[in-house]
């Protein structure tokens, strides 16, 4: 009778461990991970500038990039020859490196402009105030339609990609504090503030929301000559008439 009652208190503790097992399991799944991006922060700015280049090598960078921007695009590349995966156009985009800004303890802007054509430029913002990270891919590119990127009066569309769904009426003031500073500054090279004509808010499944550029933050600022280039933290900010 005693080796009954202990093989019965066995079988009993066993199915207790099963059970909290699977409650364990169930509670994670609940649960999702946190995603770790927090190793973008290291490669902000120190005074005298941010590590960009670093950056964009760093061999976490392109993996970071296939798992978060997934979305369809259809602005870079063409129907004939196929678009590039939103992960790749977002590398291209940034392939020549600008700068890592940070703000606030909590926002990452990382800005750059495709290879040998500064005018297309691109952006990623990262909130990681969350658990799990609002992540934007933002691309600036050009119309390629009466005036060069050279001519004052030359336009361009603002693409837009998060990767969460972003009500386009309550646009993040971070990031739209962000577009505003990076639409404001020139291209590389140049001294011609780029014209947003156009603004594409683009969901995670792929499906386009035009909106107006000036939601999003686009030319809705003028930065003072001697404050173009400065830290997030000291601009001083001139709202357009």
């Amino acid at each position: 009778m005693t080796k009954k009652l202990q093989l019965a208190a066995i079988a009993l503790l066993l199915t207790g461990a099963t059970l909290a097992a699977r409650a364990e399991l169930f509670h994670h799944k609940d649960k999702p991970p946190k995603s770790n991006v927090q190793w973008m922060w290291q490669y902000g700015p120190p005074p005298t500038g941010g590590r960009e280049n670093a950056l964009v090598l760093d061999p976490r960078f392109r993996p970071f990039l296939a798992e978060t921007f997934k979305a369809p695009q259809t602005f870079w590349g063409n129907a004939k020859t196929g678009y590039k995966p939103l992960a790749e156009t977002a590398l291209d985009f940034v392939s020549i490196p600008d700068k890592v800004v940070t703000d606030g303890n909590r926002y990452l802007t990382i800005t750059g402009c495709v290879f040998r054509f500064c005018p297309d430029r691109g952006m990623i913002w990262l909130d990681l105030g969350q658990p799990q990270p609002l992540a934007v891919f933002a691309a600036i590119n050009w119309i390629q339609q009466n005036k060069t990127p050279d001519e004052p009066d030359a336009e361009y569309t603002l693409w837009v990609f998060p990767n969460q769904p972003l009500d386009a009426e309550h646009i993040p003031p971070a990031l739209a504090n962000s577009i505003a500073h990076w639409t404001a500054e020139p291209p590389s090279g140049s001294t011609v503030i780029q014209k947003i004509r156009n603004a594409i808010l683009v969901a995670p499944d792929g499906t386009p929301h035009p909106i107006a550029p000036a939601t999003l933050g686009a030319n809705t600022i003028t930065l003072p000559d001697t404050q173009l280039h400065p830290d997030t933290h000291s601009l001083t900010e001139q709202q357009n008439p």
